[in-house]
């Protein structure tokens, strides 16, 4: 089991990763009724137990298995604000001074929302590696920082190596400025790259 990626393995995530999140983004947009961009994404290993370091006090957890096409699941890391900005304007806010907690209409819009974003990549990664890929219903969790036990028990596979993909969200006109994360285990991500490359058959 190798410990690292390649530079061209990097360029192959970041490519995928680009490729589907951009229209991730187009699916948002219409969603939050405002432009979203999401900027190339920044692609690293990190161990499992660095995986929250950059989040304070809550945040949530959007996992999506992977259920055709390719097997495992990944995760993605919100700040609990930023959702509560797109739930808002979801729901037709201005997402601007949005206050409180995560309750259960915001985490059933978050995992439409999410839904619809993670359906629109798995359609771009079907074209991208040439076989049709299907994903569960995203469900959604909130993350005490502080309490990393839910987020081991979250990942089917055991593996201390992750690949972290971290990618800079905007809503326009400057509603939100914030950084998205998507996480999945090393050897999901290499599976990932033989596929494109043409060696996991």
């Amino acid at each position: 089991m190798a410990d690292s990626l390649t530079p061209i393995q990097v360029d192959i995530l970041g490519e995928i990763a680009n490729i589907t999140m951009g229209n991730s983004a187009t699916t948002l947009s219409v969603m939050v009724q405002h432009k979203v961009d999401i900027t190339t994404p920044k692609v690293e290993i990190i161990k499992r137990s660095s995986a929250l370091d950059d989040y304070d006090k809550t945040c949530v957890f959007v996992n999506i298995h992977y259920v055709k096409g390719i097997t495992g699941n990944n995760i993605f890391i919100l700040k609990e604000h930023d959702v509560l900005v797109m739930t808002d304007l979801m729901m037709g806010g201005s997402g601007q001074n949005v206050t409180g907690e995560l309750g259960e209409l915001q985490k059933s819009a978050v995992s439409e929302a999410m839904n619809q974003m993670m359906g629109s990549a798995a359609t771009s990664m079907s074209t991208m590696l040439h076989r049709p890929i299907d994903i569960s219903t995203p469900s959604v969790e909130m993350i005490d920082v502080n309490s990393v036990k839910i987020f081991e028990k979250m990942f089917d596979n055991p593996a201390d190596l992750f690949v972290k993909i971290a990618f800079r969200l905007e809503i326009e006109p400057k509603i939100m400025d914030s950084i998205m994360v998507q996480l999945y285990p090393l050897d999901f991500a290499l599976d990932m790259c033989g596929i494109f490359t043409g060696n996991n058959n």
